[in-house]
């Protein structure tokens, strides 16, 4: 059955999908598609969460949550953080910065009242026209690409690995084997909320914003990443990105791979 405009351009929370692919949603002045798959071989709910969410002709956020597998209720923590996200800036969409921070502000607060000791990662986009702000806390990243694979801006991961690739210490493939990958230095819902705002961004025609849990950056090369997402049908692009990750993870320990749940986003311009 066909979507209808409604459908089209309804807000969309993916949470706890051991396989699901959206069709193209509008948000902004463009579409993104989500994309999640369960970790292979894992009993449980999929701990991660994605969010595409309109806000008229012209804004627009999108997010992506991952709930923390080293703590109970990644995946109940994950959908609160974003379901506090969206009420926040359904609150003032015309003022998207603060909204947004109002969002991680209320994000803390929900998965410290699940009183679980639950925690999740979250990373945001803020659309508005052609621009763009990412905002995040953890290490589920974002990147912007342009349609010919230059890479234009990619965030930094909250994480002892992220830090030193971005200091020049550690190299992408040393990161991948790194006896550390898998520890995160900031957390929503740990008491201590650290984000990191990012600069505003001018988006030209055909480029692409990549948002991802961990489970993308951890099994996929930033220029894999990239190379699919580039170009193509957005779901095309999406579904190719899931199929490499797979691999890498079901090929694992060599040269990367590590089972996890993933979820991404992928958004273009019109």
């Amino acid at each position: 059955m066909s979507e209808t405009e409604s459908d089209v351009t309804a807000r969309l929370l993916v949470s706890e999908a051991a396989d699901e692919r959206s069709a193209p949603k509008n948000v902004g002045l463009g579409q993104a598609v989500v994309g999640t798959i369960s970790a292979p071989e894992r009993e449980g709910p999929n701990e991660d969460a994605a969010l595409i969410l309109p806000l008229g002709a012209e804004r627009g956020v999108i997010a992506v949550a991952d709930g923390a597998g080293s703590y109970p209720q990644g995946n109940v923590a994950s959908r609160v953080a974003l379901e506090a996200l969206a009420a926040a800036v359904d609150a003032k969409p015309d003022h998207l910065r603060s909204a947004v921070l109002d969002g991680f502000e209320a994000a803390e607060e929900a998965v410290r009242g699940l009183g679980t000791g639950a925690a999740t990662t979250l990373v945001v986009v803020a659309l508005e026209g052609q621009r763009a702000r990412i905002f995040h806390c953890g290490d589920s990243m974002a990147l912007l690409c342009g349609q010919k694979g230059k890479q234009k801006h990619e965030t930094i991961a909250h994480s002892p690995t992220g830090y030193a690739q971005a200091a020049g210490m550690l190299s992408e493939t040393g990161a991948f084997r790194h006896r550390d990958r898998h520890l995160v230095c900031h957390l929503v819902g740990m008491g201590d909320l650290t984000i990191t705002i990012g600069p505003v961004l001018e988006l030209a025609a055909r480029d692409t914003i990549v948002l991802g849990s961990d489970g993308l950056w951890d099994n996929a090369y930033v220029a894999e990443v990239v190379e699919h997402a580039r170009a193509g049908p957005l779901d095309e692009s999406r579904d190719a990105l899931l199929a490499a990750a797979r691999e890498h993870m079901l090929n694992e320990p060599a040269p990367i791979g590590k089972p996890d749940d993933l979820t991404l986003i992928l958004y273009r311009p019109l």
